[in-house]
């Protein structure tokens, strides 16, 4: 059984700890994981302590296993972290439903995320949930301290209506 519910500010350290976990797993595929280690994982303390109002988090069996972040309260998913012990049991998609809802409900018409052009998990996962490559560009990031490749995805949540004349079909 799971719960989705808002983050508290107690467990931004607990945040800190799944983000960064997760972090670490993708980027041990990609490379350069030791020179963006502590660079990383202040980072993740340093968002989750100014951010924690904007996270989604999930639980199963009373055990945060992931989060996702909002921080401008707007279509654009910022962060999306599940634990690596907790992956491939559906609660990514779970988060990602329940955050999509959220978008919808405060009248946006898509979502939009952004990840590491080399982060083929979460590429394969936003796309087997309808999220299309928007764009890819390299940017200096100063929350790394260097230059990072990303891809731009964005799904559209709401289908446009049809108007005209004539009898519906």
């Amino acid at each position: 059984m799971y719960t989705i519910r808002n983050a508290r500010e107690h467990e931004v350290g607990i945040l800190a700890d799944v983000g960064f976990r997760s972090w670490e797993q993708v980027m041990s595929s990609i490379g350069g994981l030791e020179d963006m280690r502590p660079n990383a994982r202040t980072a993740f303390l340093n968002f989750t302590r100014a951010s924690w109002l904007t996270v989604t988090v999930i639980e199963q069996g009373g055990s945060l296993s992931g989060w996702a972040a909002r921080e401008k309260l707007d279509e654009l998913i910022t962060d999306f972290w599940i634990d690596p012990s907790y992956q491939h049991q559906g609660l990514g998609s779970v988060l990602l439903a329940a955050l999509e809802r959220e978008i919808v409900r405060q009248g946006l018409e898509s979502a939009r995320v952004e990840t590491h052009a080399l982060n083929e998990q979460a590429i394969g996962f936003f796309a087997k949930h309808g999220y299309r490559i928007n764009w890819l560009s390299a940017a200096y990031s100063p929350k790394l301290d260097q230059e990072v490749q990303s891809v731009g995805l964005s799904k559209v949540l709401v289908a446009d209506s049809v108007e005209g004349y004539g009898p519906a079909r």
